[in-house]
This record gives C-alpha cells, sequence and structure tokens, in this order.
C-alpha cells in the first residue's frame, strides 16, 4: 500500500494523530456499498461527541498545513486518474454524463496542479491505480462518481477550518465549492437528490483515507 495514505507519513509532527484519535468515524464502512446500490451518504455523520471532537483539534500550524495539503492532493489525484481513465476507456459514451466528466476531470487536473505548485518539494508522489470495472460499466462509473465527489466535499469541509494561512484557507473553500458543484451535478445525472441535506457535515482525515484505502484501488 502506497505511503500516501498513511496517515503518518503526512502528519510528520504526530499532531493530527493526536487530535484525530478520539474523532468517531465510520472507518469499517464499506466505501462502495450504498454507491453501488445507487443512494445514500456513504460516510455517515458521527455522534455528537465525534462532532465536538473534531473541534479540539491541535491548533493550526504552518506543519499542519502541509500535512493537510497533501492530504487534499492524494484525493486530487485519485479523481484526477478515476476520470482520465475512464474518459480514457470511453465509458461515459456520449451525452450529459460525457460532457461533465469532461468539465470535472479538467477541474480535478487543476487541482492537482494548484495543490503541487503549492507545496513544492514537500509534494507526495502519485501512486498507481487500478479501478476495474468502475471505469469500464457506465452504470458503476456514475456511482462512484457520486460518491468520490460526495467524499471530496467532507473531506475539504472536514479541514477547511485547521488551516492557518489565510491564502491555503480561500483555495481550499474554493476547491470545496467547485467539489460540491460536482457532486450535485453527477447525483442528478444518477437520478439521486441532488442535495439530501441543507448542511453538510464533514469527516476527518482519518475516516476518509481509511474508507479510501478500502476500495483497493491504490496500488502502489
Amino acid at each position: 500500500m502506497s505511503h500516501l495514505w498513511d496517515l503518518k507519513s503526512l502528519d510528520t509532527d504526530g499532531a493530527i494523530q493526536e487530535a484525530e484519535a478520539a474523532v468517531a468515524g465510520d472507518t469499517r464502512a464499506d466505501f462502495f456499498k450504498k454507491a453501488a446500490i445507487g443512494g445514500g451518504s456513504v460516510l455517515a455523520a458521527g455522534s455528537v461527541m465525534g462532532i465536538l471532537a473534531e473541534q479540539s483539534w491541535a491548533a493550526p500550524s504552518r506543519r499542519q498545513d502541509t500535512a493537510i495539503l497533501n492530504y487534499a492532493l492524494t484525493l486530487e489525484y485519485l479523481e484526477d486518474a478515476f476520470y482520465t481513465q475512464a474518459l480514457n476507456n470511453n465509458t461515459p459514451a456520449a451525452g450529459d454524463v460525457l460532457e461533465s466528466t469532461k468539465i470535472v476531470q479538467d477541474h480535478e487536473r487543476v487541482h492537482v496542479n494548484f495543490l503541487k505548485k503549492t507545496l513544492g518539494g514537500s509534494a507526495v508522489k502519485q501512486p498507481t491505480f487500478d479501478f476495474g470495472a468502475a471505469v469500464t460499466d457506465p452504470a458503476m462509473f456514475l456511482a462512484t462518481s457520486v460518491v468520490l465527489e460526495d467524499t471530496g466535499v467532507k473531506a475539504y469541509s472536514g479541514q477547511a477550518t485547521r488551516i492557518l494561512s489565510p491564502t491555503v484557507v480561500k483555495a481550499a473553500v474554493s476547491i470545496l465549492t467547485v467539489e460540491a458543484r460536482h457532486a450535485s451535478r453527477f447525483r442528478s445525472l444518477a437520478s439521486q437528490n441532488f442535495a439530501p441535506l441543507a448542511f453538510d457535515r464533514p469527516a476527518s482525515m482519518r475516516t476518509i483515507l481509511a474508507a479510501v484505502k478500502k476500495t483497493g484501488f491504490i496500488k502502489s
């Protein structure tokens, strides 16, 4: 398994691990179980205590900013590769799904390049991926797109308030709103509720990384 998905490699000073050890989250959930049957939130909200624990994290720092940016970069690598491979396979062959996928893939590539430039020499490397039928079967592709974009929203919303640099905060919030638009678009294309909740529920870094690991998409 790639070191990119090891929390220790992202959190070099241990601040995130110490703070997130108490965060409640469904880390054993099958990442795609609900997506495969066409609905629902994959990363369900934790208990009230879990939400309160999110507020007790370590104070923002430059080192923590780097860890959070690398975390975001790993997720953007995943999304960019997913849409690129699907387009190369002509999986969304035509119509609104194809056009939407092209737009989203372009956005994810821009996000990757921005985060790599911001991190400079501290940027983690891109792993190799195997998405299996998710990039060859149209129905599975669309269901997976919904899950990935919903997860991106949860991931960014879970970290935006933990960033020290105002410039990075602005960038993260800007990416968050775009990810939300992606999620809404793919939900509509999949005949799902385009905005199922009045308040989005953030997810911790530990919860997101554990869920992504379980997909088996990361090969090295």
